[in-house]
């Protein structure tokens, strides 16, 4: 993989999108684009060359900095939310060749509002047969509320793995990507259905929900086990769990290729012990972008002072 130049970046440079313009702060992006060129070379030695798809999460950061690693030279693609609001919002400030995921906590009375962004690519969390009817007719009615449906053109990433990883994507842009969400740890306080439920729901989206596209499995796991899996010869039993039972629906869904479904598995603390496991997505958000604010305190767009004025 080669490695980004922060020399490349402009001095200053600035975008204007929905009429809004934006500043970019170039030491930021500097910082950022470093960060990310990082995340890509532990990716990388841990993946043995296997393309996998890194989904920033950019929650409670402003548009300016996401807006800093999808223009050249990183083009990156893929971004991550947890709350519907502040998704909508960004989403309506940035270019729609982004692909947002939604990764938070989905609720069934949000489907509707969260399937009308238009360049929503994924939703991370169906748990639950509802909420995936919810979110497919809520995609069904945006699209008909459409005056002139046009081909959707898919954005060219400067990245191999980027560009490996997109190759993967179907042609119908129209229709939202999911992960049915596996509590493989047991635990509670986790979302997820039990591993012994994820065929009958899987089953349930590609029957019934024609404007969704079911592209795999996703866990979190127990903190604990990814803290104590961080060396090349330990395994994360969540991770082996999702494996296990990715494989076995593959195989009652009458799927040839197990791996057509997907792996989503591993953050910021334990996503290169995830790439080895065979995960196919990985969720980095602190290691990219530093710590978060307060969410009282976050900004959706952030002003950028020229040097020289006050």
């Amino acid at each position: 993989m080669n490695e980004t130049r922060p020399s490349n970046i402009p001095i200053e440079y600035q975008q204007k999108a929905e009429g809004v313009e934006m500043r970019i702060d170039p030491l930021r992006a500097e910082q950022l684009i470093t960060s990310l060129s990082s995340i890509k070379a532990r990716i990388q030695s841990a993946s043995i060359g296997k393309p996998v798809r890194i989904v920033a999460v950019s929650k409670l950061k402003p548009v300016n900095d996401i807006l800093a690693l999808h223009r050249a030279p990183t083009s990156h693609l893929h971004f991550g939310e947890n709350y519907l609001q502040e998704l909508s919002e960004k989403a309506s400030f940035l270019p729609r060749s982004i692909q947002w995921h939604f990764i938070g906590a989905l609720q069934t009375n949000k489907c509707s509002s969260l399937a009308r962004i238009p360049n929503l690519y994924l939703v991370s969390s169906i748990d639950a047969k509802k909420k995936a009817d919810e979110l497919n007719k809520g995609r069904g009615k945006y699209l008909e509320s459409l005056p002139q449906r046009q081909p959707t053109t898919k954005p060219v990433s400067s990245d191999l793995e980027e560009d490996e990883a997109t190759n993967k994507e179907d042609m119908d842009g129209d229709k939202i990507g999911v992960h049915v969400q596996v509590n493989t740890s047991g635990e509670d306080s986790k979302s997820g259905v039990p591993p012994q439920e994820t065929t009958e729901l899987c089953r349930h989206i590609i029957d019934n929900c024609p404007h969704l596209r079911l592209r795999g499995l996703m866990t979190i796991g127990a903190i604990a086990r990814s803290q104590a899996t961080k060396t090349a010869s330990q395994e994360n039993e969540d991770f082996r769990c999702l494996r296990d039972t990715r494989d076995r629906v593959a195989r009652e869904l009458g799927w040839d290729d197990e791996t057509e479904l997907e792996l989503s598995m591993g953050m910021s603390e334990d996503f290169e012990t995830a790439v080895r496991m065979g995960s196919d997505e990985v969720r980095v958000g602190s290691t990219i972008f530093g710590e978060r604010p307060a969410r009282k305190d976050a900004k959706i767009k952030e002003d950028v002072v020229q040097e020289g004025t006050t």
